[in-house]
């Protein structure tokens, strides 16, 4: 961890950075972004959960080291993820919820700059869902959307347009990442991605415990999911085979992910309970339905970052991020990088998704990886171990 001083300056520096950006601006220029794989055939994203960020240098850390305690703060996560985007150099950087912790936050707002600004000073394209405890401080969950939408370089949405009179929750949207510039898939949406609002607790009274994603929701999915299989099939370059892959982000699991443990999984530990809703809302058996979504990817259990695969959908989780989340001493804190790489047809030309990867970055001295696994591949041989 980088010293106090040091952290304090970057951390000046980012806030400064958002304040000079005109937001409604740059936010206009992102939204209107497209997304493709690059010229060396991959799209790489960046998944940061649970920064649970709050004042900044006042709010001290959770579940450090005793040698690390009298230093440690939110700056710690800032510097976290400035380290991370540098190193990665993703495409897209993706918040899976509790950005801020709300109980503990005095200004939603300045909050939230703090929190997204290594992302934004980054000027990679970055989205955001809500977690369930976000909205615990001055705005509502629609209020929270309604301010990221603004802010410099993200690609997030309030909600669909086609769907907004009907879905539920705030945050419901998709991506498309197109084929490579210039080639013959350059307007085909190759690997989609889903994000989606699962909510915070539960508001039917004989259910306690965490909310879950609604009906509304999975049918936007279904219909939105239908769609690009129509236009993926269409000429000119029509493909063939099941939908384009793609990958699904929000926070709350579902009760599926409670099918493994440390030894069961692919990878990764379990250290705690599944904390899903208690009534299973068939979500799940939506995407196995469709088939397309090969990877979900969660946050809420910090100190669980296993995937594990069930019925051809891998469900993972991110892993703790942010140091006034709880986590566990001596455990670093972690970022989940995902790959998706094309297939390579001749000299520079390129098909449909070949592979789906994935590793962990740590916050210790190196940014060490860990857990490096291929979670799906065209090839019939599936899945594997992957050698970076």
């Amino acid at each position: 961890m980088a010293d106090n001083k040091t952290k304090t300056r970057l951390f000046d520096f980012f806030l400064l950075s958002v304040s000079l950006v005109g937001l409604c601006l740059a936010s206009a220029s992102a939204q209107s972004r497209k997304l493709s794989f690059g010229v060396n055939d991959q799209f790489k994203i960046l998944q940061v959960a649970d920064m649970h960020f709050a004042n900044g240098a006042t709010t001290r850390c959770k579940n450090v080291l005793p040698s690390q305690l009298a230093h440690c703060s939110d700056l710690n996560t800032t510097a976290f993820m400035s380290r991370v985007i540098a190193t990665e150099k993703p495409d897209l950087i993706v918040f899976t919820g509790d950005n801020i912790f709300g109980s503990d936050v005095k200004d939603a707002v300045k909050s939230m700059d703090a929190a997204f600004a290594p992302a934004i000073a980054s000027k990679i394209p970055w989205v955001a869902v809500l977690g369930n405890h976000d909205q615990e401080s001055t705005l509502s969950r629609q209020e929270l959307m309604n301010y990221i939408v603004k802010l410099p370089n993200t690609l997030s949405q309030v909600n669909p347009p086609e769907a907004a009179h009907y879905i539920d929750g705030f945050g419901n949207y998709n991506l498309e990442i197109h084929g490579v510039a210039e080639s013959s898939l350059q307007d085909k949406s190759l690997l989609n991605l889903y994000f989606l609002d699962s909510g915070d607790y539960s508001s039917v009274q004989s259910l306690k415990g965490y909310d879950w994603i609604k009906t509304s929701q999975q049918f936007w999915y279904d219909q939105t999911s239908k769609r690009l299989q129509r236009e993926y099939s269409e000429e000119p370059n029509s493909q063939q085979g099941t939908a384009p892959g793609a990958l699904a982000y929000f926070h709350i699991p579902f009760p599926e992910f409670d099918n493994f443990d440390t030894k069961s999984a692919t990878t990764g530990v379990r250290q705690e309970a599944t904390g899903s809703a208690t009534t299973n809302s068939g979500f799940f058996t939506t995407l196995v339905a469709r088939g397309d979504v090969k990877s979900v990817f969660v946050g809420h259990d910090h100190v669980n970052d296993f995937c594990g695969e069930i019925k051809g959908v891998n469900l993972c989780y991110g892993g703790g991020f942010g140091y006034h989340a709880y986590g566990k001493a001596g455990c670093e804190r972690r970022a989940r990088v995902v790959v998706a790489n094309l297939n390579k047809k001749g000299t520079g030309s390129w098909g449909d998704v070949k592979s789906i990867r994935t590793w962990k970055r740590l916050d210790d001295e190196h940014l060490s990886v860990i857990d490096a696994q291929v979670l799906w591949n065209s090839s019939p041989s599936g899945s594997g171990v992957c050698r970076l």
